[in-house]
């Protein structure tokens, strides 16, 4: 069995995965969320985050044999924790996430997406520091296929997301490339365009290549589902 760690993408926070954790134990894994640089409970002040204090996060909640997965924004500090230390996981899964390029930066890979589709649903802060959805579009943006329960959810706990990390080139190199990798794409994404995302897949082989029929949130949507082929994922890796 596997030992799953659960990396949110911007604006959320460990409490995204509140119903897949336990239909990942259902099949006799272990599954654990954590909270990136202020998000969730971590105090950390938005000025203080830098991709890597986001990296260092994920490496201190590594163990032996750990598949790391990471959603949307959550790809690019598990890439950088996969460069830094490629022997203490087992794998990488990325969950509509992205995929990094050596040297460029996430908001650079954005920007490289064939539609954009988020531009005109955030708005930065005063200081220009930070990022934040606007409320009337985290609907359709993220949870157009949930629960009605789960916007209420999302919309208490959502966060500002800081910039600075997502504008960081990341180097990725050799021990990036010696991880195995798999990937989820999101066939009904209204975040990041699937067709990006079926881009960004090559990066795992055919069999560690799947889809699910959902929204930019299939750990609210389908949890049952996506823990079943995170679990085929982890027979193969």
């Amino acid at each position: 069995m596997a030992d799953f760690l659960l990396v949110h993408g911007s604006c959320h926070g460990a409490w995204c995965w509140r119903d897949l954790i336990p239909e990942l134990t259902t099949f006799g894994h272990t599954a654990r969320a954590i909270d990136l640089p202020s998000h969730g409970s971590d105090p950390t002040p938005v000025p203080d985050v830098t991709l890597e204090a986001c990296q260092d996060v994920i490496l201190k909640a590594l163990k032996p044999e750990t598949i790391v997965v990471g959603h949307s924004w959550g790809g690019y500090p598990v890439s950088a924790a996969a460069e830094t230390s490629p022997d203490a996981m087992r794998g990488l899964i990325y969950l509509c996430a992205y995929v990094p390029q050596d040297g460029l930066s996430m908001i650079e890979m954005r920007k490289r997406a064939p539609r954009q589709l988020i531009g005109d649903a955030v708005e930065k802060s005063a200081d220009g520091l930070s990022y934040s959805v606007l409320p009337n579009r985290v609907h359709e943006l993220f949870y157009h296929d949930c629960p009605r329960d789960v916007v209420t959810y999302a919309l208490g706990r959502l966060c500002p997301q800081a910039i600075a990390p997502q504008d960081t080139p990341l180097q990725v190199g050799e021990n990036f490339a010696r991880v195995p990798k798999a990937y989820i794409r999101t066939t009904d994404d209204r975040t990041i365009p699937t067709e990006y995302q079926a881009e960004m897949a090559s990066c795992a082989s055919a069999d560690l290549s799947l889809t699910i029929d959902s929204s930019h949130s299939p750990f609210f949507s389908h949890p049952e589902h996506l823990a079943g082929l995170m679990h085929q994922i982890s027979q193969r890796m």
